[in-house]
């Protein structure tokens, strides 16, 4: 009997596997799975809607706890997809024996990310479960935003990929704070929220294409899916994807890729060509998109493949990672 194992939850091949064949397959949707959050129009209003949970180990990391990744990987969510996020609910499942002070910081984390950007937690649940079963707290989120004005969608032959920073910054954060491998680092978390950072991009451009947020999986899967979902041949210049010496020296001293590595402040953009160097310029005028640069352009509008063009001008195809790198990471 097939049993659920650790690499489902890492964003690569088995989960993405998992999600195609239990959850997509038996809810019939197709359309909202290919994208961060859910397109809705009720009446009058369009809307987003997402939702998620957060399992992250350890709770408190470089750059941020469980509380700041819950609530900014949330408005993340539905601002990739053109929504301003206006409320959040949130659900507890706490360990008993679990500390009343670090609760309280994890909240205060929250509600201060949310003030942040302008967004107000309405509603919420707690559970306490038994000592050893939940290895201390966690943390689901719901999050709702007003659609501003809706994305392009029509990827086009020639398009810009841009990503608005450093990749893999949260996963070596994470394994830092593990303390497990003797890794010592000063990489911090990326984890931050991006909805005033993607506004100033969609005010350079009104058509840009589409957006992602590119956490479980890192870059390469986000762009995967992206190419598969919308029958897309992208290829990347492996010499122009931002990575941190850092995260550099980290991933080959532990024989991890830092492209599928986890990113919880990073956005990846399809735009037009000519709307490349404006967005660039908004995304840069701003501290999260400082880094901002063009990785890669859409090749075809077909077959839908990921390539990277490697230093040496080869190419190869990218797939998304089979086996397990970093489960517990968001």
């Amino acid at each position: 009997m097939e049993r659920i194992t650790l690499a489902h939850g890492d964003g690569g091949e088995l989960a993405h596997k998992l999600i195609t064949d239990v959850f997509v397959s038996m809810f019939h949707n197709d359309h909202y799975a290919k994208f961060d959050s859910a397109t809705l129009t009720l009446g009058a209003h369009e809307l987003a809607m997402t939702t998620d949970s957060f399992v992250v180990k350890p709770l408190f990391f470089s750059g941020g706890n469980i509380g700041k990744l819950a609530v900014a990987g949330t408005i993340n969510d539905l601002a990739v997809v053109g929504a301003v996020p206006k409320v959040l609910t949130c659900g507890f499942i706490i360990e008993e024996g679990f500390p009343i002070r670090d609760l309280k910081t994890i909240v205060q984390s929250m509600a201060e990310e949310a003030k942040e950007a302008n967004v107000v937690i309405v509603a919420g649940d707690t559970k306490v479960v038994e000592r050893g079963s939940a290895d201390g707290l966690y943390i689901n989120t719901t999050g709702i935003g007003v659609i501003s004005r809706p994305l392009d969608r029509k990827i086009c032959e020639g398009d810009s990929v841009i990503v608005s920073g450093s990749v893999g910054d949260h996963g070596v954060a994470i394994l830092v704070a593990r303390g497990e491998l003797g890794l010592v680092s000063k990489v911090e978390s990326d984890c931050a929220s991006l909805y005033s950072l993607i506004e100033k991009a969609m005010e350079a451009s009104e058509h840009i294409r589409l957006m992602r947020d590119p956490t479980r999986g890192g870059l390469v899967t986000a762009l995967v899916e992206i190419c598969e979902d919308f029958g897309v041949t992208i290829e990347l210049e492996e010499e122009r994807i931002p990575i941190k010496k850092e995260v550099e020296g980290a991933c080959e001293l532990l024989g991890f890729d830092p492209l599928y590595l986890a990113n919880e402040g990073k956005v990846v953009m399809i735009v037009p060509k000519e709307d490349e160097q404006a967005v660039l310029d908004a995304l840069r005028s701003q501290p999260e998109g400082k880094d901002a640069t063009v990785i890669g352009t859409v090749r075809a509008t077909n077959k839908g493949q990921l390539l990277l063009r490697t230093p040496l001008g080869t190419t190869r195809r990218l797939y998304r990672l089979t086996g397990l790198m970093l489960p517990r990471i968001c």
